[in-house]
């Protein structure tokens, strides 16, 4: 997938979060209505989140100097990573506990019918997101599950986009039970076990989040289908016939360090070693378009270090 792929998907998920941030403050000033004042928090964060995101991917394109030689592409993983932190400590604890003091403290709702139209207009909008999130990732996911793609892509943006979106679609109907239940019980209570609920989801959202991002922020290797592809390209069976060992590091989405040490055929000439390394890395390149730093150490194979 394209670096712009990731960029249209958060900038649909920002267009569509700040208008509905603005609906559903106005929402819940109308109704009072907890459930819905916490899913106007939830949007508010969803939508610095975003904002965070392209300053991420902004300040990524820096070029590379002396104090950072191979560029600032983490950045987009330390970015998300505050992200994670936003919907953390923003959105999932103001929930929940805004949720316990209405369960304690419910107080009754006034134009509920107004929450939810609201409600609907706001599903529309995280439909269209969550669509537009889908659609950018469908080529990096391949046949992998969703899940798994969230767990193994070195991505950042598009898994965050993702489950801010579907926690967004989950907490509206949360909110919408609040609310119908609020309407048909009369108990207020059911509005503030619609927002816990809301808060609980951001939580666990949260928690995925900060797992994930932490991980890629320390530096993930390659994926095992990709490790298997460049030991595949380094190996010509002429003149390197085995890999004595690779290690591999994501500097960014795009950019894979990749550092070798292979076994050449004896009596090779210095000229015949070099040329044989230039092929190698041409052809780890072309298995790996993200392989843009390639360090490959020539040596002669001895059993006893494998």
């Amino acid at each position: 997938m394209s670096s712009g792929g990731g960029k249209r998907a958060i900038l649909a998920a920002f267009t569509a979060d700040a208008g509905i941030t603005v609906a559903k403050f106005i929402g819940a000033f109308i109704t009072g209505s907890a459930s819905m004042l916490a899913e106007a928090v939830h949007s508010l964060a969803d939508t610095a989140n975003q904002g965070l995101l392209l300053i991420g991917r902004r300040r990524a394109e820096q070029v590379p100097d002396e104090l950072h030689p191979f560029g600032y592409g983490r950045n987009r993983y330390f970015y998300s990573f505050i992200v994670a932190l936003v919907i953390f400590l923003v959105g999932a604890l103001y929930a929940i506990d805004e949720g316990v003091n209405k369960i304690r403290h419910p107080e009754e709702l006034s134009n509920p019918i107004v929450a939810i139209v609201i409600l609907l207009v706001a599903l529309a909008l995280e439909s269209y997101s969550l669509a537009t999130a889908r659609k950018e990732s469908t080529l990096l996911k391949g046949r992998n599950s969703w899940w798994r793609f969230i767990r193994t892509t070195r991505n950042p943006e598009l898994p965050v986009v993702l489950l801010e979106d579907t926690g967004a679609l989950i907490g509206l109907m949360f909110a919408f039970g609040g609310v119908g239940l609020t309407m048909l019980t009369g108990s207020a209570r059911w509005d503030g076990i619609g927002t816990l609920a809301i808060g609980i989801l951001l939580l666990f959202i949260a928690v995925v989040l900060i797992v994930e991002m932490k991980s890629l922020l320390i530096g993930e290797g390659a994926t095992p289908d990709e490790d298997r592809r460049i030991r595949e390209s380094l190996v010509d069976g002429t003149r390197i016939d085995r890999v004595i060992y690779l290690k591999t590091q994501y500097l960014a989405p795009d950019e894979l360090l990749v550092a070798t040490k292979v076994a050449v055929v004896p009596g090779l000439g210095i000229a015949d070693v070099a040329s044989a390394i230039d092929a190698a890395e041409a052809r780890v390149r072309a298995a790996i378009p993200a392989a843009r730093h390639i360090y490959i150490e020539p040596d002669l194979y001895r059993a006893q270090r494998v």
